[in-house]
């Protein structure tokens, strides 16, 4: 019994893997989508977020499947919760991608980002991009150490997200209302990444010593709005 639960373990951190590569993509091509009005980048992003969603539906079956027939306990009882937690946040984060693309798309063949918030938006994305890549290394190698650095660096992309409502606050903004609530959402969409980001990190320090390190007032991981 124990070959075949490691066995079905085994499978569901796969397809975890599979599953953070594939936001990894997303959140890569929606980025080129955002910055570079690239349509191709756009529409591949919303096709693919159909995987996501149903690589997050098998990874629960998997998991619901392991806690009837195996009755696990201890760190098998975390690692299979946990996954299922982990499932549900990557999923949240191929929606907020998608979104991201979905309004690229709908400006194409311009930018809904303005050129004044070019800069800005592009840092968003470059740190994204970072964090990204991160996140998919910390799941695959189970690293505690990458996942404390995502957490600890999220306050680099609240501090760009709050510098999106001082750009459309002032009073040197010229841009149009559709601009406004562009900058604003997308901005919204992007820092709620990295929240997601720091959510799936903590959930992997977690798995890993047991320690929940998710009692930190001043972040709000808890909240969606995908």
């Amino acid at each position: 019994m124990r070959v075949i639960f490691n066995e079905e373990l085994k499978a569901v951190a796969d397809d975890l893997d599979h599953m953070a590569q594939s936001v990894r993509k997303a959140i890569t091509l929606s980025g080129e989508a955002l910055m570079d009005a690239d349509l191709e980048a756009a529409q591949s992003v919303i096709d693919g977020d159909i995987e996501i969603d149903a690589l997050e539906s098998s990874i629960i079956d998997q998991c619901v499947r392991l806690l009837a027939k195996q009755n696990p306990v201890a760190t098998d009882l975390r690692v299979v919760v946990s996954s299922m937690r982990l499932a549900s946040t990557f999923e949240r984060m191929g929606d907020l991608a998608r979104h991201i693309a979905e309004a690229a798309r709908r400006t194409y063949p311009l930018s809904p980002v303005p050129p004044e918030a070019h800069d800005l938006f592009a840092q968003m994305r470059d740190f994204l991009n970072m964090t990204a890549d991160r996140t998919a290394t910390m799941l695959a190698d189970r690293d505690a150490k990458v996942a404390e650095q995502i957490i600890l660096d999220d306050d680099t992309l609240d501090g760009l997200h709050h510098q999106t409502f001082a750009m459309v606050l002032d009073d040197s903004w010229k841009g149009t209302k559709q601009q406004l609530i562009d900058v604003v959402l997308i901005g919204r969409f992007m820092e709620r990444l990295g929240d997601h980001a720091v959510s799936a990190a903590r959930r992997v320090v977690f798995i890993v010593s047991g320690f929940d390190p998710s009692k930190e007032p001043e972040r709000d991981e808890g909240e969606d709005i995908s």
